[in-house]
């Protein structure tokens, strides 16, 4: 399960704005992206802006459910 929430950055700790869908101990995979300076580099962030959404969409295709429907049998 891939799930995208923001965090702000506090001596030291990530808080996040609420409880996520998780078990207790649940090990995850963190990946900080820092939000860029406005006019840092405005086309990089458009761009993987559009990238990050493009990919949720063909990641979160109900159709291709078939596939591990088919992966089963």
């Amino acid at each position: 399960m891939t799930t995208t929430v923001e965090a702000v950055y506090e001596k030291g700790m990530l808080k996040l704005p609420g409880v996520l869908p998780l078990p207790d101990q649940a090990h995850v995979l963190v990946t900080i992206q820092s939000e860029l300076e406005p006019g840092l580099d405005s086309e990089r962030a458009a761009w993987l802006k559009l990238s990050e959404e493009t990919l949720r969409r063909t990641w979160d295709n109900p159709d291709d459910e078939v596939f591990n429907e088919l992966l089963q049998k």
